[in-house]
């Protein structure tokens, strides 16, 4: 995770112990730097009153999912107190602080009663969420009681209801499908392989693969995904029509804002594209992060 140290002038030395310690970039306390900083680190640490960062970050917030996590420590270095993102990196930086001394305040009530969360299950998996909107429910049963954890091996397919979540592999990158009727395994990889080469990442880094769940009956697509061993998520219209893509699209013809476009956003971590809709061909591929 990345991080950043926003620290006020007067408690300048303050900042500099706590970036070392978490080998983080010190960032004196500007006008706007909330702004600057939203959507390129994964967390901020603001040593100031949570006040100043509160107010400073409020007109920024979209959700949990794409806001950094922010920890607010106190000027006289007692507390660490995540005041967003605490599933997502925020209790995890302030219990780094408590190695030197800052006592982590933590919030979040799966934590606070000792239970592990969906999102806390997932990053010590090394899992990723898939339908995030699931977590809120999960965690709320989560609170009541045990929840089971059930894990399917391959090859399976595996058809969720509202409330369950589900964990896959984790992946910095998604890559959203399209494809026309009875496209090959071939073709496909092949436009994975051209994609990820103009984006300039790399094939092994990407384990998500999305698409419309009115593509599930593709052999090509799950032949093609199979043999990568990554995860295929076939997403509902609801979900895909969620997003706002990047580029028109003929799937409106189906009543979809999209497929390649809004299957990358739908489940990229940061809700962007590192590739618009490319056409190889009888693919479309786009990525998001």
């Amino acid at each position: 995770m990345t991080t950043a140290v926003v620290v006020l002038d007067r408690f300048f030395s303050s900042g500099e112990k706590i970036a070392k310690h978490l080998e983080a970039e010190l960032v004196p306390y500007r006008e706007n730097v909330f702004a600057e900083l939203y959507t390129s680190v994964d967390v901020i640490v603001a040593v100031m009153s949570a006040g100043i960062a509160v107010r400073g970050c409020a007109s920024l917030l979209t959700d949990k999912w794409h806001d950094p996590a922010v920890v607010v420590v106190t000027p006289d270095l007692k507390y660490a107190i995540p005041v967003l993102g605490g599933h997502h990196g925020g209790n995890l930086c302030a219990k780094r602080l408590a190695e030197i001394g800052i006592e982590p305040v933590i919030s979040t009530a799966t934590e606070t009663l000792g239970r592990p969360s969906v999102e806390e299950t997932a990053r010590l998996e090394g899992l990723a969420v898939v339908n995030r909107s699931s977590t809120r429910e999960v965690n709320g049963a989560i609170l009541d009681g045990e929840v089971p954890i059930v894990r399917v091996n391959p090859p399976h397919i595996v058809i969720a209801n509202p409330g369950v979540s589900v964990l896959v592999n984790n992946s910095p990158y998604v890559i959203g499908i399209g494809c026309r009727l009875g496209t090959t395994a071939e073709e496909i990889l092949a436009a994975i392989d051209s994609a990820c080469k103009t984006a300039g990442i790399p094939l092994a880094d990407v384990k998500i693969f999305a698409t419309t769940v009115k593509k599930f009956h593709e052999a090509g697509l799950h032949e093609a995904v199979r043999s990568l061993s990554g995860n295929l998520i076939f997403l509902d219209d609801e979900t895909v029509n969620a997003q706002v893509p990047q580029t028109p699209s003929r799937a409106e013809m189906l009543g979809l804002a999209g497929v390649a476009e809004p299957c990358a956003l739908a489940l990229a971590k940061s809700g962007t594209l590192i590739l618009n809709k490319t056409v190889y061909g009888r693919v479309t591929i786009a990525i998001g992060q």
